[in-house]
């Protein structure tokens, strides 16, 4: 079972990939090769391992000089300094992050919604990544309008009609994301569609 779960959120990391069969124009790619420094998507690239006594010991003691230079700052409110015991035994059951040496890492489109379900909100854009010691190659999909694109495509494929033709789709998500801005420049009033700028002409009105 959990394998199959995990075969599920592997796949699903590649859903954005269907832009490319889609309306919307082709995103572009950005390849990076170099040393690491490239987030995947806010840290460089890591994994996560189990404490040992060594870890759990480092963090416990960082903790408490961390409270006690607190305490010594502050001049109000102090801290309490826990018992190195008690800190070290929490400290043992975390997973603590370390650069990852060689590894591929595969970054979905990165999103999330705010006031409604179909609120949406671009995080961040899809990366390919992978690591060899200090070293990183790097392919990031880059869409053209990145916040507006993205946030209308997840509009158009989550909340569409699919049994529907693909222009009669387009209409729906324009009418219930309409994605439209205004801007001022030197005194003069601008209005933008960003639907007019992320799909392919032949699909626009």
């Amino acid at each position: 079972m959990k394998a199959f779960t995990k075969i599920k959120y592997f796949i699903k990391d590649f859903d954005f990939l269907k832009v490319y069969n889609s309306p919307f124009r082709n995103p572009k790619l950005r390849l990076y090769i170099g040393k690491v420094a490239i987030g995947t998507p806010y840290f460089f690239p890591r994994k996560w391992v189990k404490a040992t006594p060594e870890r759990a010991t480092k963090a416990a003691l960082q903790e408490i000089d961390d409270v006690i230079k607190y305490n010594e700052r502050s001049s109000g409110y102090k801290r309490t300094v826990k018992n190195f015991d008690d800190l070290f035994n929490e400290k043992m059951r975390y997973n603590y992050a370390e650069p990852k040496k060689i590894g591929f890492d595969f970054v979905s489109l990165g999103w999330k919604t705010k006031w409604t379900d179909t609120d949406y909100r671009f995080e961040w854009s899809p990366i390919w990544s992978f690591v060899f010691f200090k070293w990183q190659i790097a392919i990031t999909f880059i869409a053209p309008e990145r916040d507006h694109y993205w946030e209308c495509w997840l509009c158009y494929t989550r909340n569409t009609d699919k049994t529907k033709s693909i222009n009669e789709r387009i209409e729906q998500a324009r009418k219930e994301f309409p994605c439209n801005w205004t801007s001022t420049k030197d005194g003069v009033e601008e209005k933008i569609c960003y639907w007019d700028l992320i799909l392919k002409p032949k699909y626009l009105k």
